[in-house]
């Protein structure tokens, strides 16, 4: 059965040794190569039903269109923070450091970072912007 071009696993070195893992992604071409596969070397005395085909293929659809969808939510997550951000640079910060201590500081940029956004004032202090922090 030829299936050339669907990777079923990826290699990637740690510390010198090789790991395999699955892979997340079939792209549609993939699909239906494992489909004609599996249609030609069915057992012709008990064929599958071609309502079996047609549900694998709309989940595979279903998938890839979430999969589209999540692409272009964090796209727009990512122009959104950095909208956010702009507006910040200039502003002043207020907050109470861990040891106790309340700083104040002109934010003179902002670095995105995954799960949130970093405050770098004039001063060189950087801050997480979240909870806690007064911006004015």
């Amino acid at each position: 059965m030829d299936v050339s071009g669907v990777q079923t696993t990826k290699s990637t070195t740690t510390n010198g040794t090789d790991t395999k893992s699955p892979s997340s992604t079939i792209d549609y071409n993939a699909f239906l190569q494992l489909l004609i596969a599996q249609m030609k070397n069915q057992d012709p005395t008990s064929p599958t039903d071609m309502t079996q085909y047609m549900s694998q293929f709309a989940q595979l659809s279903q998938v890839e269109q979430s999969i589209q969808t999540n692409t272009k939510l964090d796209s727009l997550l990512s122009s959104n923070a950095l909208l956010q951000a702009d507006g910040l640079i200039g502003r002043t910060a207020t907050f109470t450091s861990s040891d106790g201590v309340e700083t104040t500081g002109k934010i003179a940029a902002v670095n995105i970072i995954q799960g949130g956004a970093v405050a770098t004032l004039e001063n060189g202090t950087k801050v997480l912007l979240g909870p806690g922090i007064t911006i004015s």
